[in-house]
């Protein structure tokens, strides 16, 4: 596999080769990093995007691959309502996240890693937004 050689050679170095969430299952993610088998996997997770591709409920994640969290994108969406589009990124707070509970569980499990906003619009919005949830999670970390 490709991602192994590029995963060993990571390692070689002394770095960490991370997923981000998006497309596959939280399931189908643990089971990869198991079949590779390094230490040095990880996993950026992006709760906005497990949402928008319905491929998960970002608290229930946690349970299933949360001990090689290394860092979190903080991003919030609303999952797909048909089969012909995705679901829609939305501001951290307005989302399905449920931000308090993914949180707490996530500190629970020994988190120490980086909340990196994302937002993935333009303009003055998106600095509005960026603010905003900058604000926003400084009441639960």
């Amino acid at each position: 596999m490709a991602i192994e050689i590029v995963a060993e050679y990571c390692k070689k170095l002394g770095l960490e080769f991370w997923f981000e969430t998006g497309q596959e299952t939280p399931v189908t993610l643990l089971r990869y990093i198991e079949q590779v088998g390094l230490d040095n996997l990880g996993i950026n997770l992006d709760p906005g995007n497990l949402l928008m591709y319905g491929r998960g409920n970002p608290i229930d994640s946690l349970d299933v691959f949360g001990k090689y969290v290394k860092s979190i994108h903080a991003k919030d969406g609303l999952p797909p309502t048909n089969g012909q589009q995705l679901g829609r990124e939305v501001k951290v707070g307005e989302g399905a996240t449920r931000y308090p509970e993914f949180l707490k569980k996530l500190f629970s499990l020994g988190f120490d890693g980086d909340l990196i906003i994302e937002r993935e619009i333009t303009g003055e919005q998106q600095r509005k937004d960026i603010g905003a949830t900058r604000d926003y999670l400084r009441d639960f970390i």
